[in-house]
């Protein structure tokens, strides 16, 4: 048996960064973090090859003196904390100390600092653990660090590393996410020379957002803003047109630290449930912040994961303020038509003037009055129009004598024309179609509107003032079930249908400790259940409106759709919501042939429900085209 002994120091060190250094990504997270905690307005972070070579981070935050360099790369050495009891208000994102010791473990560091109140700079050098110099320099108020060739004394985890662009990709999202949690601070990334983020500092989120991911998602968002029992909540909550597959665009902080936790993606997503498709994923940009007692984020050594207290309370309060957020807006897709861009425009006219010198020429004979007649046709569609010219091919020719048809005149009224025509649409400065004046949701004109006809079998067509309706009837009626079966079971206003002969259900322990939980929250809503022993229920009666769609398959779905551990904290209001989803499937199909009056009364129940946007899937209920729209599709206008 081997004997034991103490490690010595190096080979600790190379065992701890382990725990807190992966990859370059990792190495930019606790230096970017150290610059953010010493007040930094300004940080910079250029690597090369990933960071796998280099990795330079620069801020002008406040510096470290001259003689606590040595002992800021000792293990467990920090400025944030004092004592134990400093763990239950930490507002800082780095405490533990073992970021500097764990970096300068594994790679060359070079560091150079410069306090405000000292004259001169410190320059520092360390690697593999082991100090190289320590020297005066000038240098720029804040701190510089210089990382390179990471894990050149470890080559069994260097050769874990992926690819240079996959290693900075994992920089670029980390870069990108920090950027969100503080808009207040300028970030410049750059990679191989080339900047790739660049924020501006002036604590506008919006405007980071639209700097990072662009027009079309930051011209969709909706503001976020909770407060409540000591949990402030605020950012911005992406329309479900922009939804995502994967969970990458869902950004959110506590106490301005990224962290990744289930229970808050299941919250956001929960909320989201009735607005986006199944298997999409919404995007949001969410600032959390409560008190530092009730969140534990001594976790994990990257700090990546936290703990709740009152996880219930946190996954409530997440849930509320995005359901409050989307359900202020009406959210009825608007189908446009494309606006040509500027310099599209700027193409059409040179072509347009290009042409018309072509077709006028000094005349070798007078034009007959119909080819004149085609010709000022051609002039006239050219000002209005700008963008067209009539009869490509005419090969008219006129007088030298009228000013009228010469060249330059015509080039110069196509120019006026195409000026008057980017006022007129604003073409230098496009902007987002905001929803209609008047609503066809407002309580106020639902009367009012005209129902036309149904088209596929499946969309109605409603005419409201100078808008055109689709309403799907099966996202529709999918929407009212749901809402009625929802609201059934907060008045306790339900009708219970028998079943003859009863269905019966066998149920695994784990199955039926989960109908027992939430038994009231079924018979509340009409459905009765018997114990029939050794695991087994029968189902002898079911609500009114899912008796069609009564089967065993179905029963045990709803049961299945509750068995995830998150369930187990949630409000009742969100078990009812996942219990009242089943009354989907008792929805009229597609196809389904309905009458005007069925169609007008399931319109009419549509229209007055809560959120009559979209089925409890996402899916949308009810499109929309203006009459304007309609009118520049068949060029009436232009």
């Amino acid at each position: 048996m081997n004997k034991i002994q103490i490690l010595d120091q190096i080979t600790i060190d190379k065992i701890a960064a382990g725990e807190v250094i992966e990859r370059p990504a990792s190495v930019v997270k606790e230096l970017v973090e150290n610059a953010i905690d010493a007040g930094a307005s300004c940080v910079t972070v250029d690597i090369k090859e990933g960071g796998i070579s280099s990795i330079r981070i620069a801020d002008n935050g406040c510096g470290i003196r001259k003689d606590e360099v040595r002992f800021a790369f000792l293990r467990h050495s920090t400025s944030k904390i004092r004592s134990v009891d400093d763990l239950l208000h930490i507002r800082s994102l780095g405490f533990r100390g073992e970021a500097l010791s764990s970096i300068a473990a594994v790679a060359q560091v070079e560091l150079l600092t410069k306090t405000k109140e000292d004259a001169f700079g410190t320059r520092y050098r360390i690697a593999g653990g082991i100090e190289e110099s320590l020297e005066d320099d000038s240098a720029p108020d804040g701190t510089t660090f210089f990382i390179r060739h990471l894990f050149y004394n470890v080559p069994a985890r260097r050769k874990f590393l992926k690819t240079a662009m996959t290693e900075a990709s994992h920089v670029g999202d980390l870069m990108t996410r920090i950027a969100l949690s503080h808009p207040e601070i300028s970030f410049h990334f750059i990679n191989n020379g080339q900047s790739k983020i660049h924020t501006s500092g002036n604590g506008s989120l919006k405007d980071v957002i639209y700097h990072i991911y662009g027009r079309e998602i930051a011209a969709n968002l909706f503001p976020a803003d909770y407060d409540k029992n000591g949990i402030r909540i605020t950012g911005f909550l992406g329309a479900p047109l922009i939804s995502r597959g994967n969970r990458n665009f869902e950004n959110y902080f506590i106490n301005f630290r990224y962290i990744k936790n289930n229970m808050v993606y299941k919250a956001i997503e929960d909320a989201y449930k009735d607005f986006t498709m199944q298997h999409k994923f919404p995007f949001v940009v969410l600032h959390i912040e409560m008190n530092g007692e009730e969140v534990d984020v001594n976790v994990h050594p990257s700090k990546s994961e936290i703990r709740f207290h009152n996880q219930q309370e946190i996954y409530n309060a997440i849930y509320e303020a995005v359901d409050s957020g989307l359900r202020e807006k009406e959210l009825i897709p608007h189908i446009t038509v494309d606006v040509p861009k500027a310099k599209d425009l700027a193409a059409d006219v040179k072509k347009a003037e290009t042409n018309v010198t072509k077709a006028v020429k000094p005349p070798k004979k007078i034009l007959p009055p119909k080819e004149e007649r085609n010709l000022d046709y051609f002039m006239e569609e050219m000002e209005k129009r700008v963008r067209s010219y009539h009869d490509q091919n005419s090969s008219a020719e006129v007088t030298g004598k009228s000013s009228l048809f010469k060249p330059e005149r015509q080039a110069e009224r196509i120019r006026e024309a195409a000026a008057s025509y980017a006022a007129e649409h604003k073409i230098t400065q496009p902007k987002q179609l905001d929803l209609f004046e008047e609503k066809l949701l407002d309580k106020k004109v639902q009367a009012e509107y005209k129902l036309i006809g149904q088209v596929f079998d499946t969309y109605w067509l409603v005419e409201y003032h100078d808008n055109l309706y689709i309403i799907d009837q099966h996202a529709a009626h999918e929407r009212v079930l749901y809402e009625k079966t929802l609201s059934g079971m907060k008045t306790r206003e339900f009708t219970s249908q028998m079943i003859s002969p009863p269905i019966v259900l066998n149920l695994t322990m784990k199955e039926q400790e989960l109908l027992a939980r939430y038994m009231e929250r079924f018979t509340r809503i009409g459905f009765e259940f018997e114990d029939f022993g050794q695991g087994a229920y029968t189902v002898r009666a079911v609500p009114d409106n899912l008796f069609s769609i009564a089967k065993k398959d179905i029963l045990m779905e709803m049961i299945d759709g509750l068995s995830d551990e998150v369930s187990r904290n949630l409000s009742p209001e969100i078990i009812d919501e996942k219990i009242a989803s089943m009354s989907c499937k008792a929805a009229v199909k597609g196809k389904m042939r309905l009458s005007v009056a069925e169609a007008s009364a399931l319109i009419g129940e549509l229209l007055t429900l809560e959120n009559p946007y979209h089925c409890p899937h996402g899916r949308p209920t009810i499109i929309a085209m203006s009459k304007r729209e309609l009118e520049k599709k068949f060029k009436r206008i232009v």
